[in-house]
């Protein structure tokens, strides 16, 4: 009696959804949602616009970067081309809540995070699957692929390219330090594809490697600090003989390009600057549309500003960086959108060593006030518009008569 051979697995498919006919059906959408002619002509004035005593100025680079753009029309043409089909996406697509609330109005199934509706159980053969910008674990990719599901990757350029980085470690056995958050979705993507990887988030913690790199230490004591944040089987004894240093793409670049620094004079310290290529090797992975903002946001904070307004959702990486530097500065308020201006007496804002939301009273001047103003590579421009129409309506300006008298 033959035995019976097993069916094969569904083949996935990777659709391609960026044809010129569909994209153009799904552009007019996408602007109606999240384009603003407002700050496309306050950009066309220097990003300055100046009434009541008032005056705001736009930082000169914010907002959406292309991969965010281009993950976004990728799920918008995902439901165009599948209109009654079922569609999930792993996540998140960005961190902004306006956007993954309107991937939800288009019947967009989330499979995790706080917009979770559905299961991987849930999910059959041919079904449409949306990877989110940050990418996927390979562990997940896997299993979508076992499933058969049509897949429609909107994994942003720059955060593939640290993957080839981290890919390359570990063929020639280099352990990837990786400069990130250990439970976001990028970082987490990033160190699946790792063999032996460790990410540490700031420099006291890249210190106490570098101290260990040097030293030597308590191993309990090394892997208990860093609980969550390495590979399995991890041994700092062995695989912090030879690293490499990658990064979320969104982390702060002089913070990357400091780490990287302390590491490798680690290494030099321990096995010698001769040795220094069979120990250490590091790569420019940071996002240049995360650096093209914090770039604009510094040459906006040597302005004599009042204070800074950060717009944008509370969990996103490169956004709570602007915040951190322009807190640095002047008093800075992060909100998620115009609705957090409560009125002149009172705003709400994101506190990022209480990591909550907070009120703040008198937050904005009853005479001459100069505000900055910028965004993370996750807003969309209508947020952002939204925004400054806010801050002139308490000011009774109507920002749209202001524009047309002063191009008149």
């Amino acid at each position: 009696m033959s035995t019976p051979i097993a069916a094969a697995a569904p083949k996935p498919s990777r659709v391609n959804l960026r044809r010129p006919d569909i994209m153009e059906a799904v552009r007019e959408q996408v602007e109606q949602h999240y384009r603003s002619q407002i700050v496309e002509k306050l950009r066309g004035r220097g990003g300055v616009l100046e009434a009541a005593e008032l005056r705001v100025r736009l930082a000169k680079e914010f907002g959406f970067c292309y991969g965010v753009e281009r993950a976004i029309d990728l799920a918008y043409a995902a439901r165009k081309v599948f209109p009654n089909q079922p569609i999930y996406i792993l996540g998140e697509i960005i961190h902004n809540p306006e956007v993954n609330e309107q991937l939800i109005a288009m019947d967009i199934k989330f499979l995790s995070g706080p917009n979770k509706s559905a299961g991987l159980e849930t999910v059959q053969a041919n079904d449409v699957v949306i990877i989110p910008a940050f990418g996927a674990e390979v562990a997940m990719m896997n299993a979508l692929r076992e499933k058969g599901c049509q897949l429609v990757d909107t994994t942003c350029g720059d955060v593939m390219s640290v993957w080839k980085r981290v890919t390359q470690n570990a063929k020639e056995e280099f352990t990837s330090i990786i400069h990130g958050k250990a439970k976001h979705e990028e970082t987490q993507a990033t160190s699946s594809r790792a063999s032996h990887y460790l990410v540490v988030l700031n420099l006291p913690e890249t210190d106490y490697v570098c101290d260990y790199i040097r030293h030597g230490g308590g191993k309990t004591e090394f892997l208990q600090k860093f609980a969550g944040a390495y590979s399995p089987g991890f041994d700092p004894d062995r695989d912090l003989v030879s690293i490499g240093v990658a990064n979320q793409t969104t982390m702060l670049r002089s913070e990357t390009e400091e780490i990287q620094r302390r590491l490798r004079r680690a290494m030099a310290d321990r096995y010698g600057d001769a040795s220094i290529e069979q120990h250490y090797r590091m790569f420019d992975t940071i996002c240049g549309a995360t650096q093209e903002r914090q770039d604009a946001l510094i040459k906006l904070l040597a302005e004599p500003l009042d204070m800074m307004i950060v717009v944008g959702g509370y969990n996103s990486s490169n956004t709570t960086h602007l915040a951190e530097m322009s807190a640095e500065h002047v008093p800075c308020y992060f909100i998620r959108n115009k609705s957090k201006i409560l009125s002149t007496k009172a705003i709400l804002h994101f506190d990022l060593h209480q990591q909550l939301e907070v009120q703040t009273e008198n937050w904005l001047p009853t005479g001459k006030a100069y505000i900055g103003i910028t965004a993370g590579a996750s807003c969309p421009n209508n947020i952002i518009d939204d925004t400054v129409r806010r801050l002139f309506e308490l000011r009774g300006v109507n920002v749209d008569q202001l524009i047309a008298d002063t191009n008149a």
